[in-house]
């Protein structure tokens, strides 16, 4: 019976109406944000101005990367902000390359206002996440000042709708039935459109989505995997 019950709630929550990134519960941002420390290049990590080909928008699997912390390169993140009813949140908005390598660092950034800090810590809770964004994309951005950069990323990411990853998790879950089910919550967008960071151990830890130089939806252009390869979903404790 126990089992049986299990399934039933699984498939309910799969075909339950998909929920928008955006739809959260009410978030409520710290009295306080530390003030993020600067980043900037380093001989690791050069600065790299560079001819931009197109957009990545990357949100993280927020159960997986506070069960890990931080395995996403997030570590700062506030595990205790929730992430809503679609259980992600936005890493950032990357300007990717026409080849290889992508833009990076393109110039000094100074530590993000309060304010900005503030208005965006819901979409990405956590200061120090936000600041490096800024610094290490951002900046790569013709024409573009902080508000402008995480006001175009949190537009993209409240315009997603993503399925009940928690309720398909129950099932076999690959690349592939993964990406078709975040094309099918989207009107317009294709498999092809949505890239899995996957970590060595098979676990989701992010999606990513790719977007062409006028931050419209389009085909990846970077292999993604094998869309047969399973993928293991971590549901947290929600």
């Amino acid at each position: 019976m126990k089992r049986l019950s299990i399934v039933a709630w699984a498939v309910t929550a799969t075909v339950a109406p998909l929920a928008s990134a955006s739809a959260a519960p009410l978030c409520s941002v710290p009295q306080r944000l530390a003030a993020p420390a600067e980043e900037g290049a380093s001989e690791r990590e050069p600065r790299r101005v560079l001819p931009i080909g197109g957009y990545t928008l990357s949100i993280i699997w927020l159960a997986e990367n506070c069960r890990k912390g931080g395995s996403s390169g997030a570590g700062s993140l506030d595990c205790r902000a929730g992430a809503g009813k679609s259980g992600f949140v936005l890493h950032g908005l990357w300007p990717d390359g026409i080849g290889r390598d992508w833009p990076q660092w393109c110039a000094p950034a100074r530590p993000l206002p309060a304010a900005t800090l503030r208005a965006h810590y819901c979409a990405t809770p956590s200061a120090q996440l936000a600041q490096h964004e800024w610094a290490k994309h951002g900046t790569c951005m013709p024409g573009y000042d902080p508000d402008r950069y995480f006001a175009d990323a949190r537009r993209l990411f409240d315009g997603l709708n993503l399925p009940n990853l928690r309720a398909l998790s129950y099932g076999a879950t690959s690349r592939g039935s993964i990406q078709r089910a975040v094309a099918a919550a989207n009107p317009g967008m294709t498999p092809d459109m949505v890239r899995l960071n996957v970590n060595r151990k098979g676990w989701l830890e992010e999606l990513w989505i790719c977007l062409d130089t006028r931050l419209r939806q389009t085909s990846c252009k970077a292999p993604g995997g094998q869309p047969n390869e399973r993928v293991r979903i971590w549901r947290g404790r929600a």
